[in-house]
């Protein structure tokens, strides 16, 4: 497997090749903590790259959202088009833990909205760090949550070869031992069918379906067809196919689990009986043997996690398999991979507090009877664990926290922009005005109405999620184009919202905590801050120096912190910003550098996940080409595709009618004189949203 190739066009300047020369040297030496203090725009993702780059070892880039998580696969991708860089956050959209609240008798069951295609990201993630060595994982804390075992996930898998021997009986029962389902509707990721003597199957790390053609006892030859249009792609000669789950046990292990689970269960019932809680041991009597019996017939239960530990093996208080379990290690045991904190000071605090949170809620759980004290053991790992999981580490953040100056001492700093760009000027001005209709409001709408005239972009952050929502209704009744974002949004909404806001679809972002750390918004001219004295976290040194950095990217950029007083975080977050500009003056002047607006490319994420659809689309358009040159005949055409989306509706086939739908808006703009047509089916509409699962 080749190693990592960095494709940029441009080179290390400014405090780049210092800091990459320093944090080289320092993986190189051994050192376990090293922090690069960059400043907003200098860079920080491009030097960690040329590190990347230079060191040639699997990397884990943590952050602490979402959002940010997906900007940086993206950036990464850019600098490394030839290798695996992957995305592994959570894959809920919607998680209500399992909880039990006993002042109040009060059970909370689990619940759960899965997106199918994070799903997907995620087993891709671990695939690429179990079949290559040039991977870079950008994740969210999903890391150090608990994971199937990455022995028993590699053991079970299957290389599928073309000339070995072929039954499909046995093929199909090996396949439900992976975990996938059967289906006799068009195929999902970690689903089959069967097709006469053929078997088509859709792996979970990707959206292609592979048909198997047996003959004669063996494999004759593999297609590799299309999931929508069902062209073919490719015939190879292999494919490796992995479980559809990361909890995944063969038999053997089944058997030996379910065994330890009865004897746990026993046990626990003695002790819980013997304190007089019938109720209790009632209530975990009745749940343990039935999940028992689905683990016995199908192989999986509905919170399967919480009895991981008897599946993984481990013994009580034994730490769970994670995400960093994937990665490489040497053959002493020690990780043999490069750890990349992003946004340091925000995510340290992030990693070190999940473990209490999940201990907390799982005692009350264990204690009245929910579930067995095994469970206790599916957790986040602490933070000492994480430690000592993860090599060398590199923390990068403008505000690095007391941990990163107490472990690697002096930071490294990246200070000077080869851009040139200054940070922004602050302004300052009052809450309330002078008169009843003056307040922080009305002047923040003045200069958005100044801006957006002029081309630019403004972001503005508020205190809360409803104050958020509530300004962005206020502004659009102000005829100002605005939307806001905060955590309550789906992660694949807040790429996109952040995607149509650098395109100008909209002119003002407002938010609340998602603002800060990270995100990278050239085309932000503005930068409004609500109530800047009010003292807290949002509203801290450091979390004013990272806010007030979203507007480093841009030429013109301001910063107005609005405020009746001056606190002690809002004078330590100006001084901070002054003596960062007077570093970049000295140099501009130094070196005759006129400063720049950084230009960079409008792409996001969600633009990857959607372009097989798009490929597939074109694909059936070429197909019918020869139809859409005479006018005549291209409206027949359409009128086809139209009743063939009708006819997919009405068998629920919802995926064929969203592509066909699509086909037909594609065939529309061939027409001499666009026309609505006489009749549109009633669904689906264009732009509506279709949930394949509903």
């Amino acid at each position: 497997m080749s190693g990592f190739n960095l494709k940029s066009d441009y080179k290390p300047a400014g405090d780049q090749p210092r800091a990459i020369e320093a944090l080289v040297k320092g993986v190189k030496d051994g050192e376990s903590h090293q922090t690069l203090l960059g400043v907003t725009g200098s860079g920080k993702t491009f030097t960690v790259a040329n590190v990347i780059q230079q060191i040639q070892k699997p990397t884990l880039v943590i952050a602490h959202n979402k959002t940010l998580a997906a900007q940086l696969t993206q950036e990464y991708r850019e600098f490394f088009p030839e290798n695996a860089v992957h995305y592994f956050v959570s894959y809920y959209d919607y998680y209500q833990p399992e909880a039990y609240m006993p002042m109040t008798d009060t059970y909370i069951e689990k619940e759960a909205q899965i997106n199918a295609e994070i799903d997907r990201l995620r087993h891709a993630s671990t695939q690429a760090l179990l079949t290559r060595s040039d991977v870079i994982i950008v994740a969210s804390v999903s890391a150090i949550y608990g994971l199937g075992s990455p022995e028993q996930y590699k053991r079970v898998h299957r290389n599928i070869r073309v000339g070995e021997k072929f039954e499909r009986a046995e093929f199909v029962r090996a396949l439900i031992g992976l975990q996938f389902e059967r289906t006799n509707a068009d195929l999902t990721p970690g689903t089959f069918r069967a097709v006469g003597a053929n078997v088509e199957l859709m792996p979970v790390n990707e959206v292609a379906v592979y048909r198997i053609h047996p003959e004669q006892g063996r494999i004759a030859h593999i297609s590799k067809l299309n999931a929508v249009s069902r062209a073919l792609v490719d015939e190879p000669k292999e494919f490796f196919l992995f479980p559809a789950k990361h909890y995944v046990t063969d038999e053997a292990d089944r058997g030996r689990a379910v065994a330890d689970i009865q004897k746990e269960l026993d046990v626990r019932l003695v002790q819980l009986e013997a304190e007089g809680k019938m109720l209790e041991a009632e209530r975990l009597r009745r749940r343990t043997r039935y999940d028992l019996a689905l683990i016995r017939e199908i192989g999986y239960c509905n919170g399967i996690e919480n009895y991981s530990r008897h599946f993984d093996g481990r013994k009580a208080g034994e730490p769970p398999y994670t995400l960093l379990s994937y990665f490489p290690h040497k053959a002493d045991g020690t990780p043999d991979f490069l750890t990349v904190i992003d946004e340091s000071h925000v995510t340290i605090p992030q990693l070190r507090a999940m473990y209490a949170g999940d201990q907390s809620r799982k005692k009350m759980l264990v204690d009245y009877g929910f579930r067995l004290p095994s469970a206790a053991d599916n957790r986040p790992l602490t933070f000492a664990e994480f430690e000592k999981r993860v090599g060398e580490k590199v923390y990068t953040s403008a505000t690095p926290g007391v941990y990163e100056f107490e472990h690697s001492g002096t930071p490294i700093e990246q200070v000077i922009r080869p851009t040139g760009l200054i940070d922004p000027e602050i302004i300052i001005r009052p809450v309330t005005g002078t008169s009843s209709s003056s307040s922080q409001v009305v002047d923040f709408i003045q200069e958005t109405v100044s801006v957006v005239k002029g081309g630019g972009r403004v972001l503005v952050t508020t205190l809360t999620k409803k104050m958020a929502e509530d300004l962005s209704e206020f502004l659009k009744e102000k005829n100002i184009k605005a939307e806001y974002i905060h955590s309550d949004i789906k992660t694949i909404d807040r790429i996109t919202i952040l995607t149509e806001f650098r395109k100008g679809t909209f002119d003002c972002l407002v938010g609340v905590n998602l603002l800060r750390e990270g995100l990278d918004l050239p085309e932000v001219e503005l930068v409004g801050i609500l109530d800047a004295d009010k003292e807290g976290f949002l509203r801290s040194d450091t979390s004013l120096i990272q806010t007030i950095g979203r507007a480093a990217r841009n030429v013109n950029g301001r910063v107005i912190l609005y405020a009746d007083g001056m606190t002690g975080s809002m004078e330590r977050a100006i001084g901070e910003t002054n003596r960062r500009r007077a570093v970049q003056l000295a140099y501009n002047t130094k070196h005759g550098i006129t400063p720049k607006t950084i230009h960079k490319n409008i792409k996001d994420i969600t633009e990857t996940l959607q372009s097989e659809r798009a490929a597939a689309i074109t694909m059936l358009l070429a197909v019918d080409e020869d139809r859409t040159h005479d006018p005549k005949a291209l409206k027949a055409l359409i009128s086809e595709k139209r009743q063939q989306m009708e006819d997919a509706v009405e068998v629920l086939d919802f995926e064929t009618a969203a592509l066909l739908r699509d086909e037909v808006y594609k065939l529309e703009e061939k027409l001499p004189v666009p026309k609505k047509p006489k009749r549109k089916p009633k669904w689906p509409k264009k732009g509506m949203v279709i949930d394949l699962e509903d």
